[in-house]
């Protein structure tokens, strides 16, 4: 029986047990390992004029328990969870677990509002690349165009800010502050609905016109299948391997949404843990991290299941093909005109002062003198881009080339991986970078540890979701049957088949991650203004969006022409299969195009 347990997924049951007892322990140890003093700043929020003398911190530590061992802190709060207890709030007193569930029940309807955006933005993403794929028009690659790489560029809470000032305000169509109805609903929903679904639909036209180009679409045009029936099918054929990525955008739209949430004023548990960890609400903040945890195990189940019931038994019995066929050449003139720009616009910035303060030129729109305009102090905006360029990029590449290597070698090892990548993810930066600073300490670091830590999840579930289905491929087993080992079907098989479309999408998350260094800064984590980084120009502009858009426009331009130009040059990254020698390919595709072969999903003979 231990044999028989270990054997069918044993190993995989005690992993996740015991990665989620030790995260568990590590919240209800939060007290403990915080090299800060809670008992000041729950002092101070509930009298702002009192005095924190040694007396009066004595009492307040005494109260909450936090003199306590670790050993005695984490069996009461333990204690209080399995009686429904999580406490109260140290700095308001009402009970914590009414106030988490009914913020979480927000989160959801948000959730699934901005899902919905999200599927909608991506088949618009991609409808053209189904158009034509359909027909077989299509050259070898996805037409969906840079124009979504724009789009997935922009942040959410700028995305959130035009359309409260565009929409809510200027027009009056919608409400933009407050959750009352399913109208205040509209505009959070498309602020964090079109980002990510430019994202999914990037990654699903990078998939697209592998399905196009496998036997069965020339079948089936031949026998008179419409087209859109043939479209359907290749979507079913791409969306297994972006199943669990659709997973992990749930959960990251739900404890991800902090700056979305406190622009439109949403009580959400994004915000509302968030504030508590600003104001070291702890019991407020062990709970809010603990149901964004348990959220994130049970989402990944049913996307788990989702793929496998779409691929049906192709995937048992190993009758797929592999959709990452060798890269067409793509058009170089793009990333060249966008990085020329870039460069431009960086070095003309660094040939200015980015501090200089004018009091004449407050807010002055764009000229020839000040090609981006000035900001409230009168300081230069191209100036401060230019210059804000040097940290942000430098940090932001270090960390996406870490993630994309850390995400690639633990997608191959899916039974450690999966587990923890469900829950990292449950975690957002800002909130990542809040623990990170009150447990080691907050420096220039800081903020690069924090998103390090949590950037890797997305590209090791789309590595792990591409290697299902690659091993499952004729390809794969007749390479086999020819005797090839395994060192040489992960170099010439595995390998190229993966790191090309995980790698766009690294480069599509890059502009995520530069914003999401400069808004740790932003917090007090890293860098202090007056540093010229790219989420500070943004932050410190937009309380005068509607006076002086080009405050906030101009680095939201920046980091969506970064945006463009990362997807576009990885458009050409390419890993050229070996065709000839011991191993040549022996798939469906060197042989005649008259093999008739099944539909996918089911076993083709």
């Amino acid at each position: 029986m231990p044999r028989a347990f270990l054997r069918y997924g044993g190993l995989d049951v005690l992993w996740r047990i015991g990665l989620t007892a030790l995260l568990v322990c590590g919240i209800g140890l939060l007290p403990w390992l915080s090299r800060t003093d809670p008992a000041l700043t729950v002092l101070k929020a509930r009298a702002a004029d009192g005095d924190p003398t040694p007396e009066a911190l004595r009492a307040v530590r005494d109260e909450l328990g936090l003199g306590e061992g670790p050993l005695r802190l984490l069996g009461r709060w333990l204690g209080g969870l399995l009686h429904g207890d999580a406490g109260r709030s140290w700095v308001s007193g009402t009970e914590v677990l009414p106030s988490v569930l009914a913020s979480l029940g927000v989160s959801l309807l948000l959730m699934a509002a901005a899902l919905a955006v999200a599927v909608v933005t991506a088949a618009a993403v991609c409808a053209r690349t189904l158009w034509l794929g359909s027909r077989r028009r299509l050259d070898g690659r996805g037409a969906g165009g840079s124009g979504a790489a724009v789009l997935a560029a922009l942040p959410e809470f700028l995305v959130a800010a035009t359309l409260a000032t565009v929409v809510g305000v200027k027009l009056g169509w919608l409400p933009a502050l407050g959750w009352y109805g399913p109208q205040w609903m509209v505009l959070p929903a498309l602020s964090l609905g079109l980002p990510a679904g430019a994202v999914l639909g990037r990654m699903l036209d990078d998939l697209l016109p592998g399905a196009f180009a496998e036997p069965w679409t020339l079948t089936a045009t031949a026998y008179g299948v419409s087209p859109g029936s043939i479209a359907r099918q290749a979507l079913r054929r791409c969306v297994p391997a972006l199943v669990p990525n659709l997973g992990l955008f749930a959960v990251g739209l739900t404890g991800g949404a902090v700056a979305v949430e406190k622009l439109f004023d949403i009580p959400g548990l994004g915000r509302t843990t968030l504030d508590a960890a600003l104001a070291q609400d702890l019991p407020v903040l062990q709970t809010g991290t603990l149901v964004l945890l348990a959220f994130a195990a049970v989402a990944g189940v049913p996307a788990r299941l989702a793929a496998r019931f779409l691929l049906g038994p192709a995937l048992r019995d190993g009758e797929l093909r592999s959709l990452s066929g060798p890269a067409e050449p793509r058009p170089r003139a793009l990333p060249l005109v966008y990085g020329t720009l870039l460069l431009g616009i960086i070095g003309l910035g660094l040939l200015r002062d980015p501090y200089t303060v004018d009091p004449a030129a407050r807010l002055r729109p764009p000229s020839v003198a000040l090609p981006f305009g000035a900001d409230a102090l009168g300081r230069d905006i191209l100036a401060r881009v230019g210059h804000g360029a040097l940290g942000t990029l430098a940090w932001a590449v270090a960390i996406s080339a870490a993630a994309l290597v850390a995400g690639v070698l633990l997608g191959f090892l899916p039974r450690i991986s999966g587990p923890l990548v469900e829950l990292v993810n449950a975690v957002p930066p800002v909130l990542a970078g809040l623990l990170v600073a009150g447990v080691a300490g907050s420096g220039p670091w800081t903020p690069a540890l924090a998103v390090a830590a949590v950037a890797w999840a997305p590209l090791a579930t789309h590595t792990s979701a591409l290697l299902r289905q690659e091993r499952a491929t004729t390809l794969m087993a007749a390479t086999r049957a020819l005797g090839a080992g395994e060192w040489y079907l992960l170099r010439r098989r595995l390998l190229p088949a993966v790191l090309r479309p995980v790698t766009r999408h690294a480069m599509l998350r890059l502009p995520g991650i530069a914003l999401a260094l400069a808004a740790l800064g932003f917090l007090g984590l890293g860098a202090q203004p007056p540093s010229p980084e790219w989420g500070l120009l943004i932050a410190e502009n937009h309380p005068y969006a509607e006076r002086a858009p080009w405050g906030v426009l101009a680095p939201a331009a920046v980091l969506a022409l970064l945006g463009a130009l990362a997807v576009t040059a990885a458009g050409g990254v390419r890993w050229r299969r070996r065709t000839t020698g011991r191993f040549a390919r022996t798939d469906s595709t060197a042989s005649s195009p008259a093999v008739k072969v099944s539909a996918p999903g089911e076993s083709s003979s």
